[in-house]
């Protein structure tokens, strides 16, 4: 297998694990005030009253911090994850103080029919706390590159 992954050296069930990233109050409302800007993320003592009870990060921000996880020490995918697609859901939120890492499985290898340089994997990652709960879930479909030698 090459250092980077291509999609002769990916099957289904490969499984991959980030290091970890642990939000703070202050990034959770910084990021909130320039691109989610409610209360619940960005207020503590009013998001006490919010369908959250307590200051809770933007998904938008989980999703990022996931995205980060992933490219510095996720699956190494030659040419960069390059997304075409997903469904991603917020099953509980994440707090101040959350160490998050992802937990990837690839469960799709799909070469393409029409472009025989790539192909496409589908992977799915759940973003976990400290705690093993699952604070993101993505299932993304990626552009995959074939390795340079099979003359593509």
């Amino acid at each position: 297998m090459s250092e980077r992954l291509y999609l002769e050296d990916v099957f289904v069930g490969q499984r991959f694990v980030t290091g970890t990233y642990t939000m703070t109050a202050e990034a959770i409302k910084a990021f909130a005030r320039d691109y989610d800007p409610q209360p619940f993320h960005t207020d503590e003592e009013t998001a006490k009253d919010t369908f959250f009870g307590g200051l809770a990060a933007s998904g938008w921000h989980t999703a990022a911090v996931t995205m980060r996880l992933q490219a510095q020490s996720g699956p190494p995918i030659a040419g960069g994850m390059i997304g075409a697609g997903g469904e991603i859901s917020w099953p509980r939120p994440t707090r101040p103080g959350d160490t998050l890492h992802v937990e990837s499985e690839i469960t799709e290898v799909k070469p393409s029919k029409s472009r025989p340089e790539r192909g496409f994997i589908t992977l799915k990652s759940e973003t976990k706390n400290q705690k093993g709960e699952v604070v993101q879930l993505l299932v993304v479909k990626l552009l995959v590159w074939r390795m340079p030698e099979y003359g593509f």
